[in-house]
Parts: structure tokens; sequence; C-alpha cells
């Protein structure tokens, strides 16, 4: 076992070539690690701990030290000794306090535009809901008794009931009709998870989804992983622009998270874990809105009573439960006002 304390550079070798890769903080005035834990101390003379702190998650960095790492596929590692032979820029220490300077207020401004940003796109949700004239169920625990039929319920338990046989109560706007999305688009389709190596597919190579690639709301094409090149691929679950992907599989709050694709690489496929919407010809639902639609507290409602699994990490919902949902459907071309105005 060997101490490490606040400003050491400490990193692991098989994951520092994943990142894992950082200075201890002021906050761990002492820390114990093991022999795979190396500890470096940097040379204050020489180098400022927050400039370090700063260039190790420099993307360059990582490169050189997935560069530096060696042995077999699964358990490469990154010696003390590779990490010394890396080099970096070094400025004066007043250059360098200078850089951390401006680094750290522009990442304070990031944060604040993003504190900005995340108030501007909820008064646009919640702008987006008023218009469907739709609020969200007033709380379950104020809810009078009342007798269900098993036949209208897709799953038993008592907040399933409450949600399945009590609409959403009316508010302003135009009050849509609703309907369920089962009886509104053509199928849900997942895919294929094969086991695959752990890095993002290369530009010429085929690639399986993450569930973070829609966990966020918008499509994110990069979270992938990559097909090995023995596995043949199965080109009918590749994702295309205009698909709609909702996640079935995750922690609770991305559990039906929704993302409309915009944009995408070719040889992505579809992982098994996401669904994929299959619109009719002659669908009463916009794509675009109905990724939309999935973000409402309503939908949301209705999604987190039906999950199940006893795992908090990884939660499901089977596709019957997304198939039943209930949304308010307003015109195609309501729908298109709404999408565009949001």
């Amino acid at each position: 076992m060997f101490a490490a304390y606040p400003g050491d550079l400490v990193f692991s070798k098989i994951d520092a070539r994943n990142g894992a890769v950082g200075m201890l903080p002021a906050s761990i005035p002492k820390a114990i690690v093991t022999s795979e834990y190396p500890v470096l101390i940097p040379d204050p003379i020489q180098l400022s701990p927050a400039y370090l702190g700063i260039l190790l998650r420099a993307e360059h960095f990582h490169a050189e030290l997935q560069r530096q790492a060696s042995g077999t596929s699964g358990r490469k590692r990154v010696t003390a000794d590779g990490l010394l032979t890396l080099e970096i820029p070094l400025p004066s220490l007043a250059e360098q306090d200078t850089l951390v300077a401006a680094y750290t207020d522009a990442i304070e401004r990031a944060a604040a535009l993003e504190t900005e940003a995340g108030e501007i796109e909820s008064s646009g949700l919640r702008a987006f809901q008023a218009a469907l004239g739709v609020t969200p169920a007033q709380p379950l625990s104020d809810r009078p008794l009342f007798i269900a039929r098993f036949k209208d319920l897709d799953r038993w338990s008592h907040e399933g009931v409450l949600r399945a046989m009590l609409p959403p109560m009316a508010a302003g706007g135009i009050q849509s009709p609703m309907a369920r999305l089962g009886d509104l688009i053509a199928d849900l389709e997942n895919g294929w998870s094969p086991k695959c190596h752990d890095q993002p597919a290369r530009t010429d190579r085929w690639g399986v989804l993450k569930v973070g690639a829609v966990s966020f709301g918008t499509f994110e094409q990069d979270q992938n992983k990559e097909l090995p090149e023995q596995l043949k691929p199965r080109p009918d679950y590749e994702v295309k622009v205009g698909d709609v992907l909702i996640s079935r599989a995750n922690v609770t709050r991305y559990v039906g998270a929704c993302a409309c694709v915009r944009t995408t690489r070719p040889k992505l496929l579809l992982c098994d874990k996401i669904f994929r919407v299959r619109f009719r010809k002659d669908s009463l639902l916009l794509p675009e809105f109905l990724a939309e639609a999935m973000r409402l507290p309503t939908i949301r409602e209705q999604i987190e009573g039906c999950l199940t699994g006893t795992s908090p990490t990884m939660k499901n919902i089977s596709k019957p439960s997304l198939l039943g949902l209930r949304l308010p459907v307003p015109s195609i071309e309501y729908q298109k006002q709404l999408v565009d105005d949001l």
C-alpha cells in the first residue's frame, strides 16, 4: 500500500488508456492506494498542479496514453516508466497560471450558459405542454378510491392502476385528443447486442449503439462499440436519418428516453436495449413531435409507473407498456407548429 497527498498524480495501470489519470484533490488530505495505482509527485518549481490537472484531460494526452499501453487485449497496462516518457508542453509557471485562470473563467462562463440554456429549455417544454392542453396528473395520494378492471390494464400495481384509469387534467390551450401509442404506429423493433470491442467504431467499421446514444434526448452517434471483424453485420438494423429511437433499459430517469436521428454516420446498428419506431404510411404522428412528446411529465409518469427490474441501475420497460402509453395527438399541422415553436 502507498500513500498519496493533495497535488500528487495518481493513475490506474489498466484504465489509464481510458482516461483514469488524475490529481488528488485538496478535499482528500491523504489516500492509500495499491501498486496498481502508481503515485507521481510533480516538481512544484516547474509544474503547477492545477495546470497539470487540466493537461491530463486533454484529448491528445489520452491518445498518447493509449499508445503507451501494452499487453493482451483485455489487460493492457500503462506503466509508470511509460507515462514518464510522455512529453508535455511546459510554459513558465506564470504562463501556466495565466492559462489556468483563462480555462477556469471559460468553464465558469460555460456552466452559467448551460444553466441558462436549461431554464430556456424547461420553459419551452412547459409551453409545449400547455399548448397541448395537458398538465401533470395530481399526486396519487390525493386520488379518491375507485374500481379498475384487469382488461383495461397493461400491468397490475396500485400506481399502475391509478395512472391508467385517471387521465391528465386539462389545462389552458387546445385540449388535444388522447390515443395509445400502439394505435398510432406500426410497431416497435429492437436490435442486436453482440459482444463488441470497447472502443467506438472507426469510420470504415460497423458499430453497435450503446444506450447512451439516446439517453439525453438527442442522438449521439459516438456512443457505440465497434463490431468485431469476424461478426457479420445485420444491415436491417442500420440506423437511418429520420429514425425515432426509444431506450427500453437504463436507470429510471433514462428509461423511455427518446431521440430523433437528424444526422448520423453510416454503419451504426441498433442494439437490443433501444427500440426503433416503425411509423405507418398514413401516420397521425410526426417523428419530431413524438420525440418531444415523450419528454412530457404526463408521459414520464406513465413510463415510470410501468418499469420492472430489481436493480436500481438497470430498469426495463416492456414493448406492451410502451405501446400502451397514452399521449395527446393534435392535428399534423398543429404538431408541426408546436415542434417549430419549441
